[in-house]
């Protein structure tokens, strides 16, 4: 069973995670942060991964903390999730539409955090959230969920949407990366005998 519920604490957040890596994308999230939770949705929904996040923060300062310790913690399940990672995929791309917007996403589960972050916002705001907490999340999810994590603008003309598209993205490279390999079940996908 691919499934963990994890918690983290801290001053400044307390945030609640529950994943299912072979579910359907069902998805309940509660940040406090509309736009996030939003995103989240989509992250499971298109990952198929079941996703259940609940955050209190401290939003009376900024959404920072919330965000990036949401981040912190999907990753931390995500590796949990995935065990020793033997019959999985591995590694996920995906090139994904939306409007006006296409963005590109490659990543591979390896244990090496590593984020290439190549999309930039044309508004600060998408209504009160920070679109440069969109790096932040997908820098924390990298980092704490060990993944090596590519992420391309191609074009796009509007802040909501290029966020949308790179959750999307990310989250059917994701999807990709962590099913089961029917070729390899049980085998640990890397020639180093350990990821």
């Amino acid at each position: 069973m691919r499934k963990v519920s994890l918690t983290r604490k801290t001053a400044e957040t307390e945030i609640a995670v529950e994943v299912n890596l072979d579910g359907t994308g069902a998805y309940e999230n509660s940040t406090g942060v509309g736009f996030f939770d939003h995103m989240l949705d989509q992250l499971a929904r298109h990952s198929m991964i079941d996703l259940k996040v609940t955050a209190k923060g401290d939003l009376h300062i900024d959404d920072h903390h919330t965000v990036e310790d949401t981040g912190i913690t999907i990753g931390k399940a995500l590796t949990e999730a995935l065990g020793d990672k033997r019959g999985i995929r591995r590694y996920g791309h995906f090139r994904l539409a939306m409007d006006d917007t296409q963005v590109a996403s490659a990543l591979d589960l390896s244990g090496r955090p590593y984020l290439v972050w190549n999309v930039a916002f044309p508004t600060g705001k998408i209504g009160t959230f920070d679109t440069e907490l969109v790096r932040e999340f997908f820098q924390a999810l990298s980092t704490h969920g060990g993944i090596t994590l590519h992420v391309d603008l191609i074009h796009g003309l509007n802040s909501h949407h290029i966020a949308e598209a790179a959750f999307k993205s990310v989250a059917r490279s994701l999807r990709e990366a962590v099913e089961t390999d029917p070729r390899a079940a049980g085998a640990l996908p890397s020639t180093k005998g350990a990821l």
